[in-house]
């Protein structure tokens, strides 16, 4: 930054004025490229006690974190061979290179899921104009919900009444694809409340030539009473999506945003 601007023409004490710093320490950069050229800009050894650890900790760390863990400091201090410094040194070195997080867990997919998602793709480009697509996915949510962290005063802890036993109900929705709308029910996870679902979207698009309904692989969807259901309306196709493939589906990310909320709106 100081040598560039000095190519230019403009002098020490402006190139200090421009950088916000000495003009000594402006000649002594520039003297010392003049002198040796790009190599002596490079830091020079510094005085003072070496770093705890040497030069190849990190790297060290590095190496280790690219492993399955789980990791903690006093693992990777027995794994880096007892080194002569204070966890809170290792602590510091870790942070260079890592940061605390928890795992995110997946689910492991389905191996036939390219040649599924194909297949509703071309059902959907051959439905007729004016057709309804909806997701649809059930979910429970817990009366005794995960509370969160938050901040709070230093002596005082919130305090929230629970329900005495911790009963959960069972949520059926479904959203419309190309809009946004959304409907849902209360009941349980059993083929008569999906039922009731299937008879709310026939009715939400009276005039629609098809209603699609891509779900997964629950056995709730595979009931006799639904395929019979089906049978006497034919207006309705269901459409099974990829196994064990959650992010295929929006209607889960409606299920975690509410779920989310329960958990920080809890303490209200």
């Amino acid at each position: 930054m100081m040598v560039l601007p000095s190519l230019h023409g403009l002098s020490a004490a402006e190139i200090a004025v421009l950088l916000e710093c000495h003009p000594v320490t402006v000649r002594r950069w520039i003297d010392r490229y003049n002198t040796e050229g790009p190599a002596g800009l490079i830091d020079r050894p510094r005085p003072g006690r070496p770093r705890l650890g040497g030069r190849r900790l990190t790297r060290r760390i590095a190496a280790l974190l690219a492993r399955p863990g789980p990791w903690t400091v006093p693992r990777l201090w027995r794994y880096l061979g007892r080194p002569k410094l204070s966890r809170r040194t290792l602590y510091r070195r870790v942070r260079q290179v890592a940061v605390w997080r928890r795992p995110k867990l997946i689910a492991r997919g389905d191996p036939d899921h390219d040649h599924v998602v194909a297949a509703i793709v071309a059902r959907l480009i051959e439905l007729p104009r004016r057709s309804v697509v909806w997701v649809e996915d059930e979910t429970h949510l817990h009366l005794l919900p995960h509370v969160r962290a938050s901040w709070t005063p230093r002596t005082v802890r919130p305090l929230i009444p629970t329900p005495g036993t911790n009963r959960q109900v069972t949520v059926l929705g479904a959203m419309e694809v190309t809009t946004g709308p959304c409907l849902y029910r209360l009941g349980r996870r059993c083929a008569a409340d999906f039922i009731a679902l299937l008879t709310m979207l026939e009715q939400a698009f009276p005039r629609a030539p098809a209603i699609v309904v891509i779900c997964d692989d629950d056995s709730i969807h595979h009931a006799k009473a639904v395929t019979a259901h089906l049978r006497e309306h034919p207006r309705i196709e269901i459409l099974y999506g990829a196994r064990h493939s959650p992010h295929d589906n929006p209607a889960e990310r409606i299920w975690a945003a509410l779920k989310n909320h329960i958990a920080n709106t809890a303490v209200s």
